[in-house]
């Protein structure tokens, strides 16, 4: 049986030459930061105003799902830990051909993923008044040079500064929980409405416009989930993986029911699901009709810390993402090029000269442009996410058949639970065609996708760069591997 390949790497090194900055308090953060985050911050409000209550059930649905795509990932993640997360593992089990295609569409998912993170900094930095003269694609590029020096400055950072963005997340949301469960157990009304059940039962019931509409937003919530798997990549530069990862991955399906079902269940528990609109966060609308001053200012300020959280971890995987394609060499060299601290410098600027493009349209559509690039988002984070349930196919079908040695961590189910999740996943393309007209123009736009991918398979050299990690200064190395969390930390 086949062990996990070894590696030839300096310690404090892996052998694609990124450092093990992230520690364990840290990689547990990122796991909880990926599943909170813009799509429940900000697309919840427009999510409650098209579907009313039955969103609680949809994110329900969609999170089952997600983590058993997680759990796969999670099963490859321990039989061999790389920053290029499923690029790698799609090279290694279904070969070239699916390895450039899992990472091009990957990229360009988490491409139009950024474009709608720094439109959500836009429309949150708009709720002050003394920022409604300034326009929107200017909040858009501020956000995107911020986000982007957050990126180049080395991975231990970028640990650091996910780790307080998702303490920030987190305890608002269960600060929510806190304040909102106590007003509906006390009956305290909110904005003139006695709060409980009878919000549901007087406005339409669980589906106020009937079961297709809720079918149809799948595809839109599933975006909310995207960013769960950047544990995948993340675990390439951590230490102790083996011992961090299963519990990191395993307590993702609390989080999805205590902060997506939960959350929103109490929603149209406190205020009819008609308060919540479209670019507005409900928690801002919550708060705001509670009538505290000041409060809904506040929750507003950590939405705009979630959307740039996302903004910030959506770069950091985009060029793991890239360079794993350009050492294959099914991306251009320049790609592979990384900077002193490490950090594959060249494919995040790549990246952020494709947000520019985001920027460009913020200021062109900026009423539609958030629907508009969810959309095309999800055509990249549907075909992504098959490819890792792919992927631990083989890997187990090598498991059983004696190549490879179990992991430890087994998907639950599988292989029936991965099919059936690739199953759902491929739905939700389907789905996708009855959203008219974003939803449906998107999927008319896979061919023009699949001719650009086409393209790029052709104009490839296909020949694969050194897998010798790139020398670092030993003096680096050493300062890196002095760097001490805050006491109790992990």
């Amino acid at each position: 049986m086949n062990a996990p390949p070894p590696s030839d790497a300096p310690p404090g090194q892996t052998a694609e030459g990124y450092r093990q900055g992230l520690g364990k308090r840290q990689i547990q953060m990122i796991s909880i930061g990926g599943a909170i985050g813009t799509g429940l911050f900000l697309g919840a409000g427009s999510r409650l105003q098209a579907v009313g209550p039955s969103l609680a059930i949809v994110y329900l649905v969609c999170g089952v799902f997600s983590f058993l795509m997680l759990r796969a990932l999670g099963e490859l993640v321990m039989y061999r830990p790389t920053s290029g997360s499923f690029v790698s593992y799609a090279q290694e089990f279904l070969g070239s051909r699916a390895s450039y295609v899992a990472g091009a569409l990957s990229f360009f998912s988490w491409a139009m993923t950024g474009i709608v993170d720094i439109t959500a900094v836009a429309l949150y930095m708009h709720f002050w008044g003394v920022f409604a003269s300034v326009p929107q694609w200017l909040m858009a590029l501020m956000a995107l040079v911020v986000i982007t020096c957050m990126n180049l400055i080395g991975v231990k950072w970028f640990g650091e500064m996910e780790f307080w963005f998702s303490i920030v997340k987190v305890v608002a949301l269960l600060a929510f929980l806190v304040v909102g469960t106590a007003i509906l157990g006390l009956r305290v009304p909110v904005d003139g409405h006695a709060t409980g059940l009878q919000l549901i039962t007087e406005h339409g019931g669980l589906f106020p416009h009937g079961m297709l509409p809720a079918l149809v937003l799948i595809q839109g919530v599933v975006f909310a989930y995207y960013g769960i798997e950047m544990i995948g990549t993340a675990a390439g530069e951590c230490k102790n993986v083996r011992e961090v990862l299963p519990s990191a991955i395993n307590n993702v399906i609390w989080r999805i029911m205590i902060f997506y079902v939960g959350t929103v269940t109490l929603l149209v528990l406190l205020l009819p699901w008609s308060a919540y609109q479209a670019g507005v966060s409900p928690f801002v609308t919550f708060f705001s009709r509670l009538g505290v001053p000041g409060v809904d200012s506040l929750m507003n300020m950590v939405v705009l810390t979630a959307a740039l959280s996302s903004l910030n971890s959506g770069l950091y995987s985009t060029g793991r993402v890239l360079r794993a394609l350009a050492m294959n060499g099914t991306a251009p060299r320049y790609l592979a090029h990384m900077n002193r601290q490490a950090v594959p410098a060249a494919a995040i600027l790549t990246t952020v000269a494709i947000y520019l493009v985001g920027v460009g349209l913020n200021y062109l559509l900026p009423s539609q442009i958030f629907e508009i690039v969810l959309n095309m988002a999800s055509i990249g984070i549907v075909s992504t996410w098959c490819f890792i349930l792919l992927c631990q196919i083989k890997l187990r079908q090598a498991i059983r058949a004696g190549r490879i040695a179990p992991t430890g961590f087994a998907m639950p189910g599988a292989p029936v639970t991965a099919w059936l999740t690739i199953a759902f996943f491929v739905s939700i393309l389907g789905l996708m065609l009855f959203d008219y007209p974003t939803g449906t123009y998107s999927i008319m736009a896979i061919p023009v996708l699949a001719a650009l991918l086409f393209a790029g398979w052709k104009a490839a050299s296909h020949t694969p760069l050194s897998t010798v990690p790139q020398t670092i200064p030993s003096a680096e190395l050493t300062d890196d591997a002095d760097f001490t969390p805050p006491r109790n930390a992990d």
